[in-house]
């Protein structure tokens, strides 16, 4: 998480047009991190939103690879510097705005993906108004486990279930049981369960058997 520092300052401009407008969501003092592809079958690139434009990072000699991951495994003040170098590059007077120029891609002609290879994930039930719902299915008379106020309870899922924005939802398939019958058949679910979900990217870990204390985590 970055602290508050002077790519912050809300009197900086660009010289990339629309990162100036009122109604932009990507202006300079807000630099999101992607990965994104100009033809369907290239290979996945990182680049930062600004204005209506993506910079790419390896065009513009900042990184030279495309694995995200790395980048969440640096060390804070590292990537507190790589953030900086890109926001006084995309300041107006910015000294790398005729090399930059080049490294731009509209937003609308890119293919947007993950961020990041998600190799696995921990969902928490962190909403006691979900888990109370979901335990009355299992426990009408004891829906919340006695130790979830102190401690929710977490499951690995399945990574590979992970999608960009826009991709056709696909009923799960498993067994069921119809009504009035005792064969079990393999059939698309009937009902179908939408959450909002808030998910975050763990960056540097930590060695086996040693906790994170609470007062680091912001910097994992």
């Amino acid at each position: 998480m970055s602290r508050l520092n002077e790519t912050h300052n809300p009197k900086l401009r660009s010289w990339v047009p629309s990162a100036n407008s009122a109604d932009t969501d990507f202006p300079i003092q807000n630099l999101p991190f992607g990965r994104f592809r100009p033809l369907p079958d290239a290979p996945w690139r990182i680049g930062v939103a600004i204005g209506d434009q993506v910079l790419d990072l390896r065009d513009a000699g900042i990184v030279d690879h495309g694995d995200m991951a790395t980048l969440l495994e640096l060390p804070p003040p590292v990537r507190a510097d790589l953030r900086l170098v890109l926001s006084r590059g995309l300041r107006e007077g910015g000294a790398e705005q005729a090399q930059w120029e080049r490294c731009l891609y509209p937003q609308s002609d890119v293919e947007l993906g993950l961020p990041c290879e998600v190799g696995d994930y921990t969902d928490f039930y962190v909403g006691i108004h979900h888990a109370t719902t979901v335990g009355k299915l299992f426990r009408p008379d004891n829906p919340l486990l006695p130790n979830y106020c102190w401690v929710p309870i977490g499951y690995h899922g399945r990574s590979s279930s992970v999608q960009m924005s826009g991709q056709p939802v696909r009923r799960p398939r498993g067994q069921v049981l119809p009504a009035g019958q005792t064969t079990p058949q393999v059939a698309p679910c009937t009902r179908l369960d939408w959450e909002l979900e808030l998910g975050v990217f763990i960056g540097s870990g930590n060695a086996p058997g040693e906790a994170i204390p609470l007062d680091a985590t912001r910097d994992h």
